[in-house]
């Protein structure tokens, strides 16, 4: 099996920076697509940042300018690097990943990490 672990939330003021981490472990063989949701109370589950294998990257209008998002692909692991935070940002952060694994023959598979609370508040 897979599993996305993330690290990082936290509390910040307005204008503070967090960075994110999520380190995905199991019988991986290769991680295409790897990205960053995010969920506040009373809204859809929304994408953030995604990054592909070979480094290029999608960004929410929102997102764009204030956060950076990268991979280390000899570790399996994706950052978000969040800056200018503000309220709005306030959500639960997801990780999510689409893997190759293998297992006697090769399967692919999404996968999601448990979420991380990040508060913007003052």
């Amino acid at each position: 099996q897979v599993q996305l672990v993330e690290s990082g939330g936290g509390l910040v003021q307005p204008g503070g920076s967090l960075r994110l981490s999520c380190a995905a472990s199991g019988s991986i063989s290769s991680i295409n697509f790897m990205g960053w949701y995010r969920q506040a109370p009373g809204k859809l589950r929304e994408l953030v940042a995604a990054i592909t294998s070979g480094g290029s990257t999608n960004y929410a209008r929102s997102a764009e300018g204030r956060f950076t998002i990268s991979r280390d692909n000899a570790k399996n692991t994706v950052y978000l690097q969040m800056n200018s935070l503000k309220p709005e940002d306030t959500a639960v952060y997801y990780c999510n990943a689409d893997v190759i694994r293998y297992s006697g023959s090769y399967y692919q598979g999404n996968y999601w990490g448990q979420g991380t609370q990040v508060t913007v508040s003052s």
